[in-house]
């Protein structure tokens, strides 16, 4: 039987109070709930606070380059489709230097689940505006107020028709760690974009902005493969902010068409070597 022992407790590097704790509480809950040992999982992540969360969980790992966490995530699925594989990012990190990355992965539909550490800034550089920094918003980078249309990735998701969308809050970690459950159940890419305070650099949206904000949607409001009604729902941002699983549908998953992975995961595969002795023979 899984405990949360079993994901270790490790000393952090964040700033006390930082909305980052509350996702790694919540991914730790929500992958014991599941029963996934830590052997079960991968955690990719790229470069940034948010990124150094794999750093404190007890589970297979893979630490990549700055807006790249994607790549691997889905290299490692591929190779071994039997792994829970997780990808964590940062704003900055997902939105802006892999945004690329985010838009073909929702067309792939790979099984795998995206967590976004939305702080609307850059933590590990020291607070310059990220994509989703909201207009005006100053900072010793943008100290005349950030003046770039701010980025709406559930909208952008939704419209690239992902198969499933939602928003968690770092203040309510009981409802982030359902939330990641279904993300992770649901077969296909999932994405769970996480409002997260940065106490240190987002002086605007703290938490108790976002408390005074936020509230869950009511389940059954519209049935969730209505892409335009969740559309509609995801455009919804100011004195109030919605939570919870805006968009699911089924969709083949990126893999299925893929007769070699039928037998059972590459990595279980003997590997044939005949074809490429003779290439390199021929080398020689």
């Amino acid at each position: 039987m899984v405990s949360i022992e079993d994901y270790g407790d490790y000393e952090t590097e964040w700033c006390p109070g930082c909305g980052n704790f509350a996702i790694l509480k919540a991914i730790k809950q929500a992958l014991t709930n599941l029963g996934k040992a830590p052997h079960e999982v991968l955690i990719a992540s790229g470069i940034g606070q948010s990124s150094k969360l794999p750093h404190y969980l007890k589970c297979n790992v893979f630490n990549g380059l700055h807006g790249r966490s994607l790549p691997p995530a889905i290299g490692a699925k591929i190779a071994n489709h039997e792994l829970t594989v997780l990808a964590v990012a940062g704003d900055g990190d997902c939105y802006g230097e892999g945004g690329n990355h985010f838009i073909h992965n929702v067309r792939r539909n790979p099984d795998i689940t995206l967590i976004v550490h939305d702080n609307q800034i850059y933590g590990l550089t020291k607070g310059q505006a990220s994509p989703t920094s909201e207009l005006g918003m100053k900072t010793k980078i943008q100290n005349h107020g950030v003046f770039n249309t701010p980025l709406n990735p559930l909208a952008m998701a939704i419209s690239l028709d992902c198969s499933f969308v939602s928003r968690g809050y770092a203040g309510d970690v009981p409802h982030l760690t359902e939330l990641i459950e279904k993300a992770i159940n649901h077969r296909g890419f999932s994405l769970v974009d996480v409002l997260q305070p940065c106490v240190s650099f987002n002086k605007l949206n703290t938490f108790k902005w976002y408390s005074e904000r936020v509230y869950k949607m009511d389940e059954g409001e519209y049935p969730l493969d209505e892409r335009v009604r969740a559309f509609e729902r995801s455009l919804e941002w100011g004195e109030k902010i919605p939570l919870g699983i805006f968009y699911e549908k089924d969709k083949p998953v990126f893999g299925d068409h893929l007769d070699v992975l039928k037998s059972g995961p590459l990595v279980k595969g003997k590997p044939e070597t005949e074809k490429i002795n003779e290439l390199i023979d021929g080398f020689i």
